[in-house]
């Protein structure tokens, strides 16, 4: 096994599945088995949850609502949907732990480094909430920070493509992929591959960064064991 400890960031939108919006129980249950998969070969799993496909904070703007009270929404939804993803789990005998950036008592816990690493010593899966837990911060910041503090070997960014392009595939046939890029070559280059915050937070403390097709199942174990088939992004 390649990595002991990992911090795997899912985007909320995901979480909708084809609809867009809610929730799509196909994505939840193929997450929960991916995730099952891991645990069982030993792995430490830490997970970060979007929140786009309940509310993201910059559509407050299209309500009336200010930035700061959108992102607090925003934050709120990466809560709903860490509860989901936890009954997912449990569905499939996973323990699981959520543990929140934002007082949201009794449904969870207030987060911190050695907590999380004392769950995730005990065999647990620990989803972490809330975000930073303060306005202005995006959820990649959020995985950024939470990697770091819970020592992780890697974060692991789950999208729908399976690596870094130099242009995106979806638009572009002619994108290439990057098996390997360092935080440097890719700045230089202006792939968005997460926001400023959370990238130079990663470069900063050598963080190194996986960006993978989490929608095909059995590719996080691929990774796991040291099968790359995503884009390492590292120092």
């Amino acid at each position: 096994m390649k990595y002991k400890r990992i911090l795997l960031k899912l985007s909320g939108e995901s979480l909708a599945g084809k609809s867009g919006q809610g929730f799509d129980t196909a994505m939840l249950a193929l997450y929960a088995d991916e995730i099952k998969k891991a645990v069982e070969i030993g792995t430490q799993v830490a997970v970060v949850l979007g929140g786009g496909n309940i509310f993201r904070g910059l559509k407050g703007n299209n309500i009336g609502t200010d930035r700061v009270q959108g992102d607090y929404m925003g934050m709120l939804a990466t809560v709903i949907n860490s509860l989901a993803l936890q009954s997912a789990l449990e569905s499939v005998g996973v323990k699981s732990k959520v543990l929140s950036g934002l007082a949201v008592d009794p449904i969870a816990e207030r987060v911190s480094g050695p907590k999380a690493i004392q769950s995730l010593e005990n065999k647990e899966v620990v989803i972490l909430a809330g975000g930073t837990g303060n306005p202005f911060f995006t959820t990649d910041t959020a995985a950024a920070l939470r990697s770091i503090e819970i020592h992780a070997d890697v974060l692991l960014k789950g999208t729908r493509v399976d690596g870094v392009y130099t242009a995106d595939p979806e638009k572009n046939p002619e994108a290439t992929k990057f098996s390997t890029i360092t935080f440097a070559e890719a700045y230089d280059k202006g792939l968005n591959i997460m926001d400023m915050t959370a990238f130079t937070l990663c470069s900063e403390n050598k963080m190194p960064v996986i960006v993978f097709d989490v929608h095909k199942a059995g590719n996080l174990q691929k990774i796991l064991t040291g099968d790359n088939c995503g884009t390492l992004i590292c120092v």
